[in-house]
């Protein structure tokens, strides 16, 4: 798995990722944009003591401006992986191709692209996922803050045993036959899910988690090819 993630290193200096890298970040970036206007707009003149049945609550007005400031951050940490990875699925495709180009040609060109509307349907379902999956731990996360970090490994567990998943289908989509398909991802869980706790440490170091998705990808590209059945 460290080869994996050492060679996914190295091919961030292709030209091609670079250019998927540059958009999806952008085509993120807007997204999240969109949740804060979004967040401002709903909030815009909200009573931030409206929820209280306490005549004696301080906050004023100005109190919904932070209130959507905050609520714009918390979604940023918490749909990060969901958004990036959906993003990033439209260009799996690309990804994995630059990858086999440069590392493995002979799979190149048994390759089977899965389209833009594979991997949009691929991006969804591995987004809806995430987003559902991290509500259902949502009450174990702020059970889990008198912990310390107690959040912090069932955020990483709950993502990267996702992510794992969902990379692996993306890479796995391009090759052989659905039961040959099934064969592999049935022999690599473990190793998936090593994979998806990597990348899912990589989301959480501040800039570097800008990387993240499309070095999962090229790690799932390289994991596939050097574990395919």
């Amino acid at each position: 798995m460290i080869q994996a993630l050492t060679l996914a290193i190295g091919d961030l200096a292709d030209a091609r990722i670079l250019r998927i890298l540059l958009v999806s970040l952008l085509i993120t970036l807007l997204i999240f944009v969109g949740v804060g206007v979004l967040a401002g707009f709903l909030l815009d003149g909200a009573d931030p003591c409206g929820w209280l049945l306490d005549d004696s609550c301080a906050l004023d007005a100005s109190a919904s401006g932070f209130g959507a400031l905050l609520l714009t951050l918390l979604s940023i940490w918490f749909l990060f992986p969901a958004i990036a990875i959906g993003v990033i699925s439209g260009f799996v495709d690309r990804i994995a191709e630059a990858v086999e180009r440069r590392h493995y040609p002979e799979a190149l060109a048994k390759a089977r692209p899965m389209g833009l509307a594979g991997g949009a349907w691929l991006g969804l379902r591995s987004s809806a996922r995430l987003i559902l999956y991290n509500l259902v731990a949502l009450p174990f996360y702020i059970l889990l803050i008198v912990t310390g970090i107690g959040p912090l490994i069932l955020f990483v567990a709950v993502n990267g045993l996702a992510l794992g998943r969902d990379l692996g289908e993306m890479v796995a989509a391009r090759h052989g036959d659905r039961a040959a398909r099934i064969l592999w991802l049935d022999r690599t869980k473990g190793q998936r899910a090593l994979m998806g706790i990597i990348v899912t440490g990589i989301f959480l170091v501040p800039f570097v988690n800008l990387l993240a998705p499309v070095l999962g990808a090229a790690m799932a590209t390289h994991l596939y090819q050097r574990r395919r059945a």
